[in-house]
């Protein structure tokens, strides 16, 4: 009688785990995965000029700023599912992605191709990222070379996320082991929310995040 109570108790311990899990995966699915952030403010609410680029890298008749945030957005429409793969075409051709593809499309969609940009910097200065075999499909894939990267040729800014009007839409922000692009959507206080994609549980694409973490490494603009 006392091995069928254990054995009882074990069970039911076992079903409210798995349950928790499958409650905990399902929630990407049952919150949704809008880029819209509800009762978001913008700059406007807060006295801030938006930024404009005097570059148009692709000559689309949109300034670099506007188009890389937009490329964000039209990139995380497809819902690209969180799953770390290598593929020899570089950029992901499923709909599977990670943090750095958020990036990689938003400036592709501007222009730059990160892929060859990221290879053509490693070549250039190789000692600065330490790779011992580079791999253009998969170097501009990591955080940790576009932080390089972008210290060699973007403009860097703050990464007091209290200096608000210094963070803008189109911005891109690092952090120790992630990257994203800046939203133009703010929260009460003005912190600007970030367009990324951390893990496959995300409640949205687009959060209010900033104040959250503690491991902040980089702001930068790609041009002025």
């Amino acid at each position: 009688m006392k091995k069928k109570k254990i054995a009882a108790i074990g069970l039911c311990a076992a079903v409210l785990v798995i349950g928790g899990c499958a409650l905990y995966r399902c929630r990407f699915y049952f919150i949704g995965t809008s880029s819209a952030p509800v009762a978001a403010k913008e700059n406007e609410d807060f006295g801030i000029p938006d930024i404009h680029s005097s570059v148009d890298k692709d000559g689309d008749g949109i300034d670099d700023q506007t188009d890389i945030l937009q490329g964000a957005r039209d990139y995380i429409a497809t819902k690209p599912v969180y799953k770390s793969k290598y593929y020899n075409t570089g950029y992901p051709d499923d709909q599977y992605g990670v943090c750095t593809d958020v990036v990689a499309n938003a400036l592709r969609s501007a222009g730059y191709d990160l892929m060859e940009l990221v290879s053509d910097d490693i070549e250039s200065h190789p000692g600065d990222y330490g790779i011992e075999k580079p791999d253009p499909n998969i170097d501009f894939r990591r955080v940790k070379n576009l932080k390089v990267y972008f210290e060699h040729t973007a403009v860097p800014l703050t990464t007091d996320v209290y200096d608000i009007s210094q963070w803008q839409g189109g911005d891109i922000v690092i952090f120790e082991k992630h990257i994203g692009i800046v939203s133009n959507k703010r929260n009460d206080d003005g912190v600007a929310y970030v367009i990324h994609h951390n893990d496959p549980f995300q409640a949205s694409y687009e959060e209010d995040i900033l104040e959250k973490r503690d491991d902040i490494v980089g702001h930068y603009r790609v041009s002025e």
